[in-house]
C-alpha cells in the first residue's frame, strides 16, 4: 500500500494537466462593438477563395456557432461566480463581452445569407435540436469542458486564418471580410480564458478529453455534413453543373488538405490538446495579435475602421 499510493498519486498528478497559475495569464481584453449593416445583395456566395463548398462551410459554421457561443456564455457566467481570482474573473468578463458580440453579429449576417437563399432556418433546426437535447443538458462540469474544447477549436481556425491573410482578401465582399478577421483577432486574444477556468475550477485531465470530442464531431464532421446541402440550396442546378462539380475536389483540399487546408493542416494543434500539459499558450500568437491589431484597427486605414463603434474594458473589481 505504501508503495501503491506514491505511483497512485504521481499518475493523477500527471494526467491532471498543468496547474492554474494566475501570474501566467495574459493581459486583459478589449470588447469591442461593430456594426457591420450587412445587404443580401453585396454577400459573395463563393468568398472563401472561390470555392462555393469551402465558402459553403464557412456559412454554414456560421450559422452553427452563434449556438455555440451562447452556450460559451451560458456557462462562463454560470462558472464566473466561482472563480476567486479577480484578473481570471475580469478576463471571464471580456471572454463573455466578445462572444456575445460575436453571437449578435453572426446572426445579422445569417439574416443576410437567408435573403440569399442558403438555408438558415433548416440549419438553425438542427442546431436547436442538437443543442436543446444534447449539449444543453449537459452537467455544469461537463458543459465548463465542452466550452474549453469549443474555444480550443476556435483558436485552431484563428491561428490558421491569421497566418493566410490572403484568403480574406481573394473576394470583394469587404463586411464577410471584416467580420471573419474581426472575429478571428477576438478568438485568438481570448483562446486561453476558458482553458484557465477550466484549470482554475477541474483540472481534471480525463473531463478535459471528453469535451473535447463533441467539440471535434461538431465542427469538422457535422457542419462538413450539413455544408454538402448548401449549394443545391441555394442554387439547385449545381447539382448537374460540370463546373461546381470539377471544383469540389478543390473545395476539400481547402479545408481537410494535409498540405496546406484549414484543419488538415492544422491537425497537430488540434490533437495537442489531449496532451496532459497541453496549454493553448504553448501556441505564441502574439506576434499576430501585434499585427492584426494594427492591420485592424488602425485609425482611418485599418480593415475594421469603417465599422468600429467603440469598445470598453471591464472593471477589475479586487
Amino acid at each position: 500500500m505504501q508503495i501503491i499510493s506514491p505511483i497512485k498519486k504521481a499518475f493523477s498528478t500527471m494526467l491532471a494537466g498543468p496547474v492554474f497559475d494566475a501570474a501566467k495569464q495574459s493581459a486583459i481584453i478589449p470588447i469591442r462593438h461593430m456594426k457591420f449593416e450587412f445587404k443580401p445583395e453585396k454577400i459573395d456566395p463563393k468568398f472563401y477563395m472561390n470555392a462555393e463548398l469551402a465558402s459553403a462551410y464557412f456559412a454554414s459554421l456560421s450559422i452553427f456557432l452563434t449556438f455555440g457561443e451562447d452556450l460559451v456564455i451560458d456557462t462562463a457566467r454560470y462558472h464566473r461566480d466561482f472563480v476567486t481570482d479577480p484578473l481570471l474573473k475580469q478576463r471571464v468578463t471580456s471572454l463573455i463581452g466578445q462572444e456575445a458580440l460575436h453571437s449578435k453579429l453572426h446572426e445579422e449576417m445569417n439574416d443576410a445569407y437567408m435573403e440569399i437563399d442558403l438555408p438558415v432556418k433548416l440549419f438553425r433546426t438542427w442546431a436547436g435540436w442538437v443543442f436543446t437535447y444534447g449539449f444543453n443538458r449537459l452537467s455544469q462540469p461537463m458543459k465548463l469542458s465542452l466550452m474549453a474544447g469549443i474555444e480550443h477549436f476556435t483558436a485552431v481556425l484563428a491561428e490558421y486564418m491569421m497566418n493566410h491573410e490572403q484568403i480574406f482578401f481573394d473576394s470583394q465582399d469587404e463586411k464577410q471580410r471584416a467580420i471573419w478577421m474581426w472575429h478571428m483577432l477576438e478568438e485568438s486574444e481570448h483562446k486561453d480564458i476558458a482553458y484557465d477556468v477550466f484549470q482554475n475550477l477541474s483540472n481534471n485531465y480525463a473531463l478535459r478529453a471528453a469535451g473535447f470530442f463533441p467539440a471535434l464531431i461538431t465542427i469538422l464532421v457535422l457542419i462538413s455534413a450539413a455544408s454538402l446541402l448548401v449549394p443545391f440550396y441555394r442554387k439547385p442546378s449545381n447539382l448537374i453543373s460540370w463546373s461546381y462539380w470539377k471544383d469540389v475536389p478543390r473545395s476539400f483540399q481547402l479545408i481537410f488538405g494535409l498540405k496546406d487546408g484549414v484543419y488538415g493542416s492544422s491537425l497537430k494543434h488540434i490533437f495537442d490538446y489531449l496532451r496532459p500539459s497541453f496549454h493553448p499558450n504553448d501556441y505564441d500568437t502574439s506576434a499576430f495579435l501585434d499585427y492584426y491589431k494594427e492591420r485592424l484597427l488602425y485609425p482611418e486605414t485599418g480593415v475594421l475602421t469603417p465599422y468600429f463603434v467603440k469598445e470598453f474594458i471591464p472593471a477589475l473589481k479586487v
